[in-house]
């Protein structure tokens, strides 16, 4: 027996409704026409540069929670497990207001057709922060409900019952209770009281905040655990694509050609957008796409250094994201100091490609696919379909990594589009030279900042110039774009986070490429905190100020510049800030700001050999109220490690339209090697409210090593990946 209700109709907001609901294209398009276009999108900046992701509203228990037949009670959750350890969190919570331990509940991961409303996904640093307010009310609401209702089946008041793994106690009588099951079955119809229940008070806690073990780690270690490449159907067939041989390649004719003669080849789907086979093993399918008559027009053949010399910097344009003061007035007579820096392109190499099992019958289209958003998959598949979206079941499976890789499920549209034509269900499977080819990458950045020193070496006015290709809008319909004028999640980590310098302007500009790209983690956080925290440690040696001390001295008494102060003083401490240094080596600070999380980095550095060599990353982290200390510290060692090898050896070529890489040999990834060790603190918690972990971190690994080169070596590195001259 269950108490889940009847599924109720959903939201599921289109792209556009998507900034409607952050007030970009609503509320903001009222300011802008009284105002004009500039003012706009200067406000909608300001809203999206201090805005956390959105998460779920969904207070309904019965959305979150369901009563097995024995008796254990059951927390769907929406967000889907990449290794982030996300499950084990919301999981905390959940446990924290039902009063029960992690272990006494049974997680399942929501689909499109059950679990709490999201359509935001698994992304933006949002899964504990966007969830914390819904997840612990519904959970507070079902306890209490559940409770009434078993003090009125064993007659005692209800604040005499304590609450079981499986059912209700009397406090004064163990054995005198009632369990789950029978308890729900009391009632036909369970309302959801119109007053919300209290929730616990943050200094009553005793799940959340404590180390809990990782509820994904049995299953992955026994081999149970399911991911997308994992999923089989009997009657599965494979699916291959065609993929274009260049990144502008357009399919001019397809035609069967000789694949209908390939052993296990059972057939051919060829339409306008999407050529592809289904055979009954991957190999098949994949030497039947060999075996088509495909004619493409394979455009342009982009080489790197055209696509990198799109990215410009204008001396005029640009749209303002950020503006105090007038520093482009003081800045008119010349600047003390400006530099430019550049990131490259990069891919995300996640250990899992993409991949989705699709099954499509006349009534129904089931999918089981690695991937972040079940809500976008969705839509995207439904359309692709030509039928309903609430026909369309989309199930995440674990993922083996996402990174914005997995946004939504390219692997899950071509399954199903196999699927419908075959009549069977349909597993495709990307492999590793046509994630690395086909997928999308980080697109190539370009800052310049330009500053004015006063007497005293204090900045009195600072500007950042930032280009980059698209990253969300490449998903956006065109009226974002034409709204907003530069992609929000491009200059991520590009406004100047110091509240003590009086005069402070960010302008973005926008690079339309060949070759797509779209989010990797954090976004725009690396390339323009790697830019803004490299020029701060110039202007602090411009001004002959410790790099620390000058940071200090340019925050001010807000309470989130305190906040950095506290989160930088940390990590200098753990690090020895000030110590004398081993020979050969030397220390470079920076910090970031992202989704009102402060970090703060110290990387030891060396050369060894004419290379650069990180010894040692101290990371300190204020994400304010710590849910699974254990899991924020997993996050940021993460993040920091993929921050290094970004730093010092990551990089997307394309030569003659093609991208270069194919495999790891192509594209190499940061190795135990060369891993630092990485010291984490965890900041008190300033308030009691979780912030964003999953991505902060990242932002300032490049500029701490950068400026610890600059320490040792006296040579400024404003490129990556990092390499020394000479």
């Amino acid at each position: 027996m269950t108490t889940k209700q009847p599924k109720r109709p959903r939201w599921r907001p289109t792209r556009r409704g998507f900034l409607i609901g952050l007030g970009v294209l609503g509320g903001g398009l009222a300011i802008g026409i009284p105002l004009g276009l500039p003012s706009l999108r200067l406000t909608a900046a300001r809203f999206l540069d201090g805005a956390s992701s959105p998460g779920t509203s969904d207070v309904d228990p019965f959305a979150w929670f369901e009563v097995t037949p024995d008796s254990r009670l059951r927390l769907y959750l929406a967000k889907t497990e990449m290794g982030q350890g996300i499950h084990t969190a919301l999981a905390q919570i959940g446990a924290e207001e039902l009063g029960l331990a992690v272990a006494d509940l049974e997680i399942v991961q929501a689909s499109t057709h059950t679990g709490p409303n999201d359509s935001f996904g698994t992304a933006g640093s949002s899964s504990v922060s966007g969830t914390y307010d819904s997840l612990r009310q519904a959970a507070a609401t079902l306890r209490h409900m559940l409770q009434d209702e078993a003090a009125i089946a064993l007659s005692v008041p209800p604040a005499e019952l304590l609450i079981q793994p499986t059912g209700f106690v009397v406090a004064s009588q163990p054995n005198n209770g009632i369990e789950f099951a029978p308890l729900v079955a009391r009632k036909s119809d369970w309302e959801v009281p119109e007053t919300p229940a209290p929730v616990k008070a943050v200094a009553d806690f005793q799940v959340v905040g404590t180390s809990a073990p990782r509820l994904d780690i049995p299953a992955k270690v026994t081999g149970q655990a399911l991911y997308g490449y994992d999923m089989r159907m009997d009657g599965m067939l494979y699916g291959a694509v065609a993929r274009p041989p260049r990144i502008e390649a357009k399919l001019t004719a397809a035609a069967e050609g000789t694949a209908m003669s390939v052993a296990g080849v059972k057939q051919v789907v060829i339409r306008e957008d999407f050529v592809g086979v289904a055979a009954t093993s991957r190999l098949a399918a994949r030497q039947g796409v060999n075996a088509l008559n495909l004619t493409w027009d394979e455009g342009k053949a982009w080489q790197q250094d055209e696509i990198d010399a799109m990215v410009a910097i204008g001396d005029s344009g640009g749209v303002r994201v950020q503006k105090e003061g007038n520093a482009a007035k003081l800045l008119a007579d010349g600047a003390t100091v400006t530099a430019e820096y550049f990131t490259p392109m990069a891919a995300h190499t996640s250990m899992e490609p993409p991949a989705a099992l699709a099954h499509v019958t006349a009534d129904k289209t089931t999918v089981w696919a690695s991937v972040q958003s079940q809500s976008s998959t969705q839509s995207d598949i439904a359309e692709a379909l030509g039928v309903e979206s609430e026909t369309v079941e989309v199930i995440p499976t674990f993922l083996g990594g996402g990174f914005g890789r997995k946004s939504f499920s390219e692997a899950g549209r071509e399954a199903a589009i196999l699927s419908q034509a075959v009549g069977a269900p349909v597993h495709v499977g990307w492999d590793r030279t046509e994630d690395l080819r086909h997928g999308f990458f980080r697109p190539p950045v370009r800052n310049r900042l330009s500053a004015v020193l006063d007497s005293t070496g204090k900045i009195s006015a600072i500007e950042h110039r930032q280009a980059s290709g698209d990253v969300l809008f490449t998903f956006f319909p065109a009226v974002a774009a034409s709204v907003l004028g530069a992609d929000f999640a491009a200059w991520r980590g590009a406004t100047i986070h110091y509240s003590g310098i009086p005069n402070r302007e960010t302008l973005a500009w926008r690079a339309k490429l060949p070759v797509r790209t779209a989010s990797w983690r954090g976004l725009g956080l690396l390339p323009n905190s790697f830019a803004v925290e490299s020029f701060m440690d110039e202007l602090a040696y411009a001004a002959g100020q410790d790099p620390l001390d000058f940071r200090l001295a340019h925050l001010d008494e807000s309470e989130g510049d305190r906040r950095m102060a506290a989160t930088l003083q940390a990590a200098a401490q753990a690090a020895g800030w000030g110590a004398p240094m081993a020979a050969g080596r030397a220390l470079g600070i920076a910090c970031c700001t992202d989704v009102d999380t402060k970090v703060a980095q110290v990387a030891e550095v060396s050369v060894e050999n004419g290379r650069i060599r990180v010894h040692k990353i101290t990371a300190a982290m204020d994400c304010g109220l710590v849910i699974n200390p254990d899991g924020a510290a997993a996050q940021v060692q993460g993040n920091v490690m993929w921050g290094v090898g970004s730093a010092l050896i990551e990089s997307v070529a394309v030569r003659d339209g093609t991208v270069v890489p194919g495999n790891f040999d192509g594209y190499p990834l940061l190795t135990m090697r060369d891993a630092p060790d990485v010291e984490v603190v965890l900041m008190e918690a300033s308030d009691e409210r979780p912030r964003g972990v999953g991505e902060p971190a990242i932002g300032p690994a490049a500029a701490a090593i950068a400026n610890g080169i600059f320490a040792l070596t006296g040579q400024r590195l404003r490129n990556l990946p990092l390499a020394l001259a000479g």
